[in-house]
């Protein structure tokens, strides 16, 4: 979920810190505290996850988090929900005649739900602020295209200037961006939310803003029980043509999906947006049409600790190789996920399309499934490190027990031992991230991937660039490194993407991560709501569901 163009020193997160918003505004009565009808009033309840971290929008780099952001902010451009594609919002124009100095005119007329004009100002401010390291944003790796980034956030040691050099005011609704290289694509990042305006109240009285976000979209929160659920109401004044068609959005923070989709067929809920891994079987019984199941710009991996000796030792790649090998993922995506999961094949998704990126079978034979393969290259890899494998991921969802499950039973009858691998259940989502972010796992661990943009780019260098935000395996190649940079430099789109799956072998011979299945987006609704969809991202298009 993040980009730069060379290596950098990602923000470090510590452990996940609550957000406390004012718990003052509640739902309305019914539909699992929905109310209203066809005139707009009525009020979603949806489920949810708490978000790792506070809600600042260089800070957040998950998908919890993310849901929020896409309600309460809009930034200069925004994808298309049917295509994915980048379109202007905010951004009136984007000029550039060389792929590195680039001239942007902010429409006028848009202002934050405070009241706040939005401004050229709206935007430098919170780049710089995202980038600082001082500030210690997750998301500070994505302004690192923009000159002057080696000074605001060094590699090393304390930081010798505040803000960007390479950003310009011109007016009130002109800025410049200046790149330290060309990046051709770099226009069609600026939907990500790390790139959303903050108003100046944001630098006023952080603590304020971030006990009750005040942003420029659709939705305001409104408030927000950590544990318990977050209140976002339509903003009446809102004045972008996207505006919501109910009267706002009740997240309900769920631990076990399969209670969120028990408590949708008993009315409860109107729309759980990840139906479950245990009722994908029944769920079109359940709820007909009202079942989505459409592609998504979604992978799920198996990443490594390379920051343990253990997993970065040079023979150890047949280790993984041979772990790659062992697992059956035809036969767990047709059992366990109906048709809501494909075997990867590459390391992106074929949302992309040929010419976006995506190739089928780039990964070769070291996705194929054989078990004497598996147990070949595990033994001359020197064995699973420490005798067995543990697979570390978030336990309170419905889905990752029984899938984590089924690939260790794989492994375990590829090598012919029942105690090889083995499940490690991390109580929660925050939790998880949390010992992620501090380098704690000793083991492999479940790395979904949710694109940012429809770019090839994102599916690689967030994810295995040295330091890069995501990287959360930390590791490093310089032959990926040095073929992400002349991609991104390339303004040829076809040999940019050429250049990008260069890179994709680098991370395929080094089995960087093991790449397990591409992901639709899958939910489903109650009888209250109508028009609900799903955009590229597997996020449902709040603004977009009627009540009634």
């Amino acid at each position: 979920m993040r980009g730069v163009t060379r290596a950098t020193r990602a923000a470090r997160a510590t452990a996940a810190t609550a957000v406390a918003l004012a718990a003052t505004a509640t739902a309305c009565g019914g539909g699992g505290g929905s109310s209203g009808g066809g005139d707009g009033s009525g009020v979603v309840s949806s489920s949810w996850g708490d978000p790792q971290n506070p809600l600042e929008p260089a800070n957040t780099n998950e998908v919890q988090g993310g849901k929020v952001l896409d309600m309460i902010f809009r930034g200069l451009k925004r994808y298309n929900a049917d295509t994915g594609a980048a379109e202007d919002m905010l951004a009136e124009k984007i000029e550039t005649s060389d792929s590195q100095n680039f001239k942007i005119t902010v429409k006028g007329g848009w202002k934050f739900s405070n009241g706040e004009a939005v401004t050229a100002h709206s935007f430098v401010n919170a780049w710089n602020y995202g980038a600082s390291l001082k500030n210690n944003q997750k998301n500070a790796y994505f302004f690192g295209y923009i000159d002057g980034y080696d000074k605001v956030h060094p590699d090393s040691g304390s930081q010798s200037a505040d803000t960007l050099s390479g950003l310009k005011v011109e007016s009130d609704l002109t800025f410049t961006v200046k790149l330290n290289q060309k990046f051709s694509t770099f226009p069609d990042t600026l939907g990500y939310a790390a790139f959303a305006p903050l108003p100046q109240t944001f630098f006023d009285d952080r603590q304020a803003w971030l006990a009750k976000p005040v942003g420029n979209g659709p939705y305001a929160v409104d408030s927000y029980n950590r544990g318990s659920q977050m209140s976002l109401r339509a903003w009446a004044d809102y004045p972008g043509s996207d505006k919501a068609q109910n009267g706002g959005i009740d997240l309900k923070v769920y631990t076990d999906n399969n209670t969120a989709y028990t408590d949708l067929i008993a009315g409860n809920l109107d729309l759980v947006d990840d139906i479950p891994a245990a009722q994908l079987g029944n769920v079109k019984a359940d709820l007909g049409d009202r079942y989505i199941n459409t592609p998504a710009g979604i992978i799920q991996t198996l990443a490594f600790p390379f920051y343990d000796k253990a997993w970065s030792d040079e023979k150890v790649l047949k280790v993984r190789q041979g772990l790659s090998r062992g697992i059956d993922r035809k036969q767990i995506t047709d059992t366990i996920f109906h048709q809501t999961r494909t075997p990867a094949t590459d390391w992106t998704s074929p949302v992309l399309g040929e010419d976006g990126g995506f190739k089928g079978g780039l990964c070769g034979d070291s996705c194929d499934y054989d078990p004497d393969a598996a147990k070949k290259l595990i033994d001359e890899g020197g064995g699973l490190p420490g005798g067995q494998v543990k697979i570390s991921y978030n336990a309170d969802t419905g889905s990752h027990k029984e899938w984590v499950d089924a690939v260790c039973n794989s492994i375990n009858n590829a090598l012919g031992n029942s105690e090889a691998c083995v499940g490690n259940p991390i109580g929660t989502f925050a939790d998880f991230r949390s010992q992620i972010t501090q380098s704690k796992m000793s083991g492999p661990f479940r790395a979904g991937w949710q694109m940012d943009y429809p770019l090839i780019q994102n599916f690689l260098q967030p994810l295995y660039y040295t330091n890069a935000s995501s990287n959360d395996g930390k590791w490093s190649d310089p032959d990926f490194d040095k073929l992400v940079d002349q991609a991104n430099a390339e303004t040829d789109q076809a040999k940019a993407v050429g250049l990008f799956q260069q890179a994709e072998e680098v991370v395929r011979d080094n089995m960087a991560a093991i790449p397990l299945w591409y992901q639709n987006g899958s939910a489903g609704y109650s009888e209250r709501i109508s028009n609900v969809a799903l955009n590229q991202f597997s996020v449902p298009v709040y603004n977009e569901i009627k009540v009634g």
